[in-house]
């Protein structure tokens, strides 16, 4: 029986790890999708990224968003934009099972990239 619950325990969250993976993918992707108009400023992609990551109950202080460059108001059109949104799954995670027994470690990086040009 104790072998039964650990595996449970174990598919709950592995299976929660790779819902967040995907989560933050997509909210990278639609940060990226923001950040790409000749309007779009950081606060766009910032607020695109809590659109997405609000609905799952994941609030503004889990997670990080960073773009590259840093500033993208006043980016040249053809620019390569990059938003990346990440947190640990110490922060985010459920931690239902101990690493001891084969759970996921607390400093585990979870992050979504995307990278699109800047329209013209």
């Amino acid at each position: 029986m104790p072998i039964l619950i650990m595996l449970g325990f174990g598919i709950v969250d592995y299976g929660y790890c790779i819902y967040l993976a995907n989560v933050f993918q997509g909210a990278a992707q639609a940060g990226a999708r923001a950040a790409i108009p000749n309007s779009g400023v950081n606060s766009s992609v910032t607020a695109a990224v809590s659109a997405m990551l609000s609905p799952s109950g994941i609030s503004s202080s889990k997670y990080t968003v960073t773009t590259s460059p840093s500033s993208i108001s006043g980016s040249a059109a053809g620019t390569s934009i990059t938003v990346t949104v990440s947190t640990t799954w110490g922060t985010a995670g459920t931690n239902i099972l101990s690493t001891t027994f084969g759970g996921i470690s607390s400093g585990k990086q979870i992050q979504g990239v995307a990278t699109m040009q800047r329209e013209q």
